[in-house]
């Protein structure tokens, strides 16, 4: 069964869930856009690794070395020089959060944007600060896609919790045509893939949802009594 929710499930958003789910995502979404892209394209599975030093009484207390944190992305890349076409990120709790990983993840961000590198920014979490520039308006989730040759200007899709995740251009280099990836299609099969629907209910989301968006939530909730 897919998702019983019409757009984003907020039940993802939480700890026991999304570390999960993220991975799973990028796996499906590469597999979508490996059957958009053509034969003059690769997509590819890439990891950002962030070292979190730990003082030297942590390691004492706590028993253990250093934590190595990794981050999946997706680059699209041409087949025949190896050249990076274009960046798919979906943002994480990291990503959101004060702290040198953020720092990293914006320098990262600003070496695309400075380039001449296509970025698709998804962010499938209410939570945290968000990425800028730019400065983007309130809304529960977004995408974010800048195409090097129009920027500074940017593609901007707001998405609200009860709303259908879209399906989005995603750029490739010219004169070929963009890319579809229909997020809520890959959604709904990382859901199923990995078994979210059998664990997910007994915890709530991360941050808790307002009391309305909560009772409407509850509505598509499974076994409910």
């Amino acid at each position: 069964m897919p998702s019983p929710f019409p757009g984003m499930n907020p039940y993802l958003e939480q700890p026991d869930a999304w570390e999960d789910f993220h991975q799973d995502f990028l796996v499906r979404a590469r597999e979508a856009l490996m059957a958009e892209v053509g034969e003059h394209y690769l997509v590819k599975i890439e990891t950002r690794l962030y070292l979190h030093e730990l003082s030297a009484e942590e390691r004492r207390f706590v028993g253990r070395a250093d934590d190595i944190v990794k981050q999946a992305f997706l680059e699209i890349r041409d087949r025949r020089n190896r050249r990076i076409v274009t960046v798919v990120e979906l943002l994480s709790p990291a990503n959101k959060a004060p702290g040198a990983d953020r720092d990293a993840y914006l320098g990262k961000r600003g070496e695309i944007l400075a380039g001449q590198t296509h970025l698709v920014e998804i962010d499938l979490r209410r939570g945290g600060k968000r990425p800028h520039p730019p400065e983007l308006p309130p809304c529960d989730y977004y995408v974010l896609v800048s195409r090097y040759e129009d920027r500074p200007s940017v593609g901007f899709w707001p998405i609200g919790l009860r709303e259908r995740l879209p399906a989005v251009a995603v750029p490739l280099a010219g004169p070929d045509p963009d890319a579809n990836l229909d997020l809520q299609s890959v959604l709904d099969r990382t859901y199923d893939a990995a078994g979210f629907g059998s664990f997910i209910y007994s915890e709530t989301p991360e941050p808790p949802l307002a009391p309305d968006a909560a009772a409407w939530a509850a509505a598509f909730l499974p076994n409910r009594a």
